[in-house]
């Protein structure tokens, strides 16, 4: 293969030797590309494995947050009847004891 430049000057190059170059460019742009897939690849298993994390924390929060209702449920229960007890008990003194 010859090239003509401006200054007429020939630069002669085998068809072999002009293929092997774009072949080892073009091998080249692979190993990139593959190289980009593979960091990418990585930082998705490594944002799954995050994700996984932060589901898990979620659902231990929940389970807390629903433990902390049940009890604060429990504790008004308790208070209603520990009133409810008190003006019964404040009621009965008044109504049949006599003596307030």
């Amino acid at each position: 293969m010859e090239v003509d430049t401006m200054s007429n000057e020939t630069v002669t190059y085998s068809l072999e030797a002009v293929l092997t170059r774009i072949e080892g460019k073009i091998d080249n742009l692979q190993k990139d590309v593959t190289q980009k897939f593979d960091k990418i690849d990585e930082r998705l298993n490594k944002l799954e494995v995050g994700q996984a994390k932060l589901t898990e924390k979620v659902e231990g929060i929940d389970n807390r947050l629903k433990s902390v209702e049940g009890t604060q449920k429990n504790q008004v229960w308790t208070l209603i009847i520990l009133l409810a007890s008190a003006i019964a008990t404040a009621g009965w003194k008044v109504f049949f004891s006599g003596n307030p």
